[in-house]
């Protein structure tokens, strides 16, 4: 019996197998009890009798013969035949036949037969085969170890690394594994041991002493080994190496880590910022990224393979990114377009290996940037045919050089991240252009007048791209009275921030006719009208965009305010706007009571005005419906919230341009419903020492008296150097009111930032300046007046009409 074949589990041992003795001519001579037990026939029935009465068909005796033929082997030989069963009537069985000693001749030899149930000896052959082609196969490692961890038995592939010495019997595997990687396994072997509990799969890293960098990545199975008693006799393990597959799974998962991190904003310097975090220390200890210049103001850098790109470091992480933010951020060496190599990487390996000077030289410059860095990879931000800068990493210490896999998944986010970036300038492009225009549209956040101080702010509801239809406005008027605008367009966008733009446009334009605030919103409201007729009437096919206010009566809101600190008055109008708010100087805050008219788009509904005195130094507020409707109530309840804010701010205490940030604080920028507009105006007054006003009488006599009347008070403000061009203004608008409108006559001087003179009479006819003929003695008096004023105008008035002009006052 073969060496191997000894297991108690071998169905021919001849301890326990079913055996039977034949002589030379193949009679049974002997049957033992375990030959009785499997066949149930007695041993009384089958001694003396032929073998093959045995054979469920006798005459398959000489196919059984021919399965042994002379079996010389003292080994013997195996065969399969179906016998008679005593109860069962057939049984397939698996046999060997053994020559017995003194049996040279046929006629004189004697046989022992062995014989098991066919099922038995096929499952053994299948245990024999699996468990001897498993210690043969070189495709994972198989290792028996005793209850110490000691190696009894490997195959020939147990770890397949560098640095395994190859007879193993009696070794630890910290005999030839760093201290922590064996430990780390001989922990977990340890308790299978103990527990009996397998090990289903443990990863882990193993470096040998001879080589510890790198490693490779495997995983670990074990069940535990057992005596017949139960008493654990050691552990079997399996070791499948997994570097690739892992390495593979990392790169995949690194990958997609570095795509979410490029899709987590639409700034150019966060998306870079984000992604090297990803990289470093994941693909290499440190990482960076170059970009061209114009591509920062949301420039394209051009597709001319000729040129050269300067670029400039825009983030960098890892364990060496302090080197790399140090020195110029900008390299003269730059990124050349796409040429021969199109938008691949370049791997550079060996760069320890240089010597120090002259020797690094022989690498690329943005190689050896980092020192200390063994490797390097680079590879261009390429997207449509552009190259938008470079992602460069570098390795350092113990880390193993990057293999061409790690180049073609860097090249492979570098194209996602040119996408990303590419996205991102565009974004920045276009998102600078809208919010210039938004500016453009806007006045100066804060103002300084005579009338008053003012201070706007504006947080869109649409943070992305920063636009939106809401607005504010200052208007200076004349005879230093100053208009307050707050409007509000339905939408978000461009399309509300062009059509407020026309909005703002319309009103400026009202505003410089001097007009009340109730006919300015009815002219406004017209105007609104026809730009929806002209978005209606408009070709839909035509490439040109059509800016047209939606329909229906939620267009647009718009609240007109002008505030005179001469009478310290405030006349207002709203068009479906909310009221504004008074915080007066004795700190009570109430909201003005406005008939609001319909909004703006609705046509045929009068607005009504309301004037309102206004103590010096009260604040008055003006804002869009977003401040006060924010999803948490009614409007009453946002009304009496923007009071208390207006308290908590201290507008009366406090510069406007800090207590408006302080009233919007807690506004969430990024979830607001609608744009939110505040503008605040502090109220000022002209003092009654810097106004004068005179009755004249409608004769022409009484120009020369204006005349010195104006003299004599400017003389009085030491306004000397204005007595020349304001002494021929006086002289031709009261002459003018004199000879063309008859009835008296009211002058007036106003001392602000300007000096401001107005003639007033019972006229409805505003003046017109025209261009005289040279033979003509008069109809040049507008035209002098025009050339001596900073500006000039005329305004309607309950009693007709008011002419004005302005000059700028000497320097103090």
């Amino acid at each position: 019996m073969r060496a191997t074949e000894s297991n108690q589990d071998y169905p021919f041992a001849v301890t326990n197998t079913a055996a039977a003795l034949l002589d030379a001519a193949g009679t049974v001579v002997a049957w033992t009890a375990a030959a009785e037990a499997l066949l149930e026939r007695r041993s009384a029935d089958v001694c003396g009798r032929p073998a093959r009465d045995l054979l469920a068909d006798p005459g398959d005796w000489d196919a059984v013969l021919a399965q042994v033929g002379r079996p010389a082997d003292p080994e013997g030989r195996e065969g399969r035949a179906t016998l008679r069963h005593g109860s069962r009537g057939e049984l397939e069985i698996g046999f060997r036949v053994i020559p017995l000693a003194g049996g040279a001749r046929r006629d004189t030899a004697r046989f022992l037969v062995l014989g098991a149930a066919l099922d038995l000896v096929a499952r053994w052959r299948q245990d024999h085969a699996f468990t001897h082609e498993l210690f043969l196969q070189g495709r994972v490692g198989l290792a028996v170890f005793d209850r110490d961890l000691r190696l009894l038995r490997t195959n020939s592939h147990l770890l397949p690394y560098t640095g395994v010495p190859l007879d193993l019997h009696g070794r630890r595997l910290a005999d030839f594994l760093w201290a922590e990687d064996a430990r780390s396994i001989d922990d977990r072997l340890r308790e299978v041991v103990h527990s009996g509990i397998p090990l289903a799969g443990f990863n882990t890293t193993v470096r040998t002493l001879h080589d510890p960098r790198g490693g490779r990545i495997v995983t670990v199975q074990a069940f535990r080994l057992q005596e017949p008693d139960g008493h654990p006799m050691g552990v079997a393990a399996v070791f499948t190496d997994v570097t690739d597959h892992e390495r593979a799974r990392a790169r995949l998962d690194l990958l997609y880590r570095a795509t979410g991190a490029l899709g987590g904003s639409l700034s150019v310097l966060r998306t870079v910022e984000d992604l090297v975090e990803v990289l470093a220390p994941a693909l290499g200890d440190c990482a960076a990224v170059d970009l061209a210049e114009t591509v920062l103001t949301g420039g394209e850098p051009p597709a001319d393979g000729q040129l050269t790109l300067p670029l400039v470091r825009m983030a960098v992480a890892g364990t060496e990114s302090e080197a790399l933010r140090t020195g110029t951020a900008r390299f003269a060496a730059g990124l050349a377009a796409p040429g021969a190599r199109g938008c691949r990487g370049e791997l550079v390996t060996g760069l320890g290996d240089l010597p120090a000077g002259s020797g690094r030289a022989e690498a690329p410059e943005w190689a050896t940037a980092v020192p200390g860095a063994h490797s390097a990879m680079t590879a261009p931000l390429c997207a449509r045919g552009i190259r938008f800068g470079r992602l460069t990493l570098w390795r350092t210490g113990d880390a193993a050089p990057p293999e061409a896999d790690d180049l073609a998944l860097l090249e492979e986010i570098a194209a996602r991240a040119a996408v990303a970036v590419d996205n991102a300038r565009r974004y920045t492009k276009e998102r600078r252009t809208a919010v210039g225009l938004q500016r453009s549209l806007l006045p100066p956040a804060t103002s300084e007048k005579p009338a008053l101080e003012a201070a706007g702010l504006y947080l869109p509801a649409d943070v992305d791209s920063g636009v939106g239809g809401d607005w504010f406005d200052v208007i200076p008027l004349s005879s230093a009275r100053v208009a307050l605008v707050v409007g509000d367009v339905a939408g978000h966008g461009l399309h509300a921030t062009a059509m407020m733009g026309r909005l703002r446009s319309a009103v400026r334009a009202m505003a410089d006719l001097e007009l009340e605030p109730e006919e300015l919103l009815a002219h406004v409201d017209d105007m609104v009208l026809q730009f929806a007729s002209e978005a209606e009437s408009g070709d839909p096919d035509d490439g040109d965009a059509w800016v047209a206010l939606p329909s229906g009566p939620a267009g647009a809101t718009c609240l007109y305010a002008v505030y005179d600190p001469v009478t310290r008055t405030c006349a207002m109008a709203s068009a479906g706007h909310p009221p504004p708010a008074v915080v007066s100087p004795d700190g009570t805050v109430e909201y003005v009571e406005l008939s609001p008219g319909p909004p703006l788009g609705v046509g045929g509904w009068p607005f009504e005005p309301v004037e309102r005195e206004l103590p010096p130094g009260s604040v008055l507020a003006l804002y869009t419906d977003g401040l006060i409707e924010r999803g948490e109530g009614d409007i009453d309840h946002g009304m009496r919230d923007l009071a208390d804010r207006l308290l908590r701010s201290d507008v009366l205490g406090r510069p406007l341009r800090e207590a408006r940030h302080d009233i919007v604080e807690g506004l969430p920028p990024g979830r607001l419903r609608d744009d939110v507009t505040l503008l605040l105006a502090r109220t000022r007054v002209v003092e009654a020492d810097s106004i004068t006003t005179w009755l004249l009488d409608p004769d022409p006599a009484v120009v020369a008296d204006a005349r010195h009347l104006v003299l004599a008070q400017l003389t009085a403000w030491d306004l000397e150097e204005l007595s020349f061009s304001t002494e021929l203004i006086v002289s031709e608008l009261v002459t003018n009111a004199i000879r063309h409108a008859g009835g008296p006559v009211r002058l007036r001087l106003i001392r602000a930032d300007t000096l401001t003179c107005e003639v007033s009479d019972s006229s409805n006819t505003q003046p017109r300046m025209r261009r005289a003929r040279s033979s003509e003695e008069g109809g040049r008096g507008l035209y002098i007046v025009a050339q001596l004023s900073h500006r000039w105008g005329s305004r309607y008035t309950m009693g007709g009409k008011t002419v004005w002009s302005e000059q700028a006052l000497p320097p103090a």
